[in-house]
């Protein structure tokens, strides 16, 4: 049984000081992971309904495989863990702009970290999303593209953002792009990311997905109208799905929204 509080790991960021802590639920006796950006709690492992219904309703719109992954946003891992349980996934590719986060997966600090760092599926990679959505400058935004831990680290601000979300093959397409980042696309983590929640941002997005492939985003807010309406001038059968959950911590019940997009098939 572990201690009843612990700071796993802290570290500067571009975005602000970032940290892992473990603490004991009271109620349940279990172990509760949590990240915290400054004083803003980002995570949660109490709360990973949203990130599991983000994968299953994305990766529902397709029919059988094989299907090539990504996933914006590592965290704790449930998008990404929940993307690789299902049985159609040939490969799987997760950006994160911090490269502390992707750290953590590989040390074990987390409980989905060593499955995700050693399925021969998932590559975790370091990089701006955002910018390499685009096709950008690093240095516009928190994080350089790179394979965690590669020489491309030391290039972090100063080198220009080839477009593709495979550093290794800039370009590819895949069958579904998985976003779990921002709080919502009107609450960003950083001013960079506000463009791609646009229509020239989001027709950037649709580009590296296979006609007919999927675009799901999560989003703390409630379904947002207008954003809905964007996002139907890039995709085609769009929908905002709410995913309601116990919330121990308020009582009651909290809620968080899917949306799901499908690229027009050509």
């Amino acid at each position: 049984m572990s201690a009843r509080f612990q700071e796993l790991d802290w570290q500067p960021t571009p975005m602000g000081e970032i940290s892992l802590r473990r603490r004991r639920d009271p109620s349940s006796g279990e172990d509760v992971y949590e990240v915290k950006l400054g004083d803003e709690y980002l995570m949660s492992s109490l709360f990973t309904e949203g990130e599991v219904e983000l994968t299953r309703l994305g990766l529902a719109e397709l029919a059988e495989g094989p299907l090539d992954v990504v996933v914006g946003g590592l965290g704790l891992g449930y998008t990404a863990r929940t993307a690789l349980d299902d049985p159609r996934v040939r490969s799987l590719v997760v950006v994160d702009a911090l490269p502390q986060v992707i750290d953590w997966h590989r040390r074990g600090l987390v409980p989905l970290g060593t499955g995700l760092a050693t399925d021969p599926r998932c590559r975790l990679v370091r990089g701006d999303f955002f910018a390499m959505v685009t096709g950008g400058t690093a240095a516009d935004g928190p994080g350089a593209p790179g394979e965690a831990g590669s020489a491309d680290d030391a290039a972090a601000g100063v080198d220009a953002t080839p477009r593709g979300l495979d550093p290794e093959n800039p370009g590819r397409r895949f069958h579904a792009i998985l976003l779990d980042v921002d709080h919502s696309p009107r609450h960003v983590l950083h001013p960079s990311h506000a463009a791609l929640y646009g229509v020239p941002g989001l027709r950037a997005l649709a580009d590296l997905l296979h006609p007919g492939g999927v675009f799901a985003l999560w989003s703390n807010d409630p379904p947002d109208e207008e954003f809905g309406a964007v996002l139907a001038q890039v995709f085609t059968d769009t929908a905002a799905h709410v995913v309601d959950f116990d919330n121990p911590l308020q009582g009651g019940t909290a809620a968080n929204t899917v949306y799901v997009a499908r690229r027009r098939r050509d």
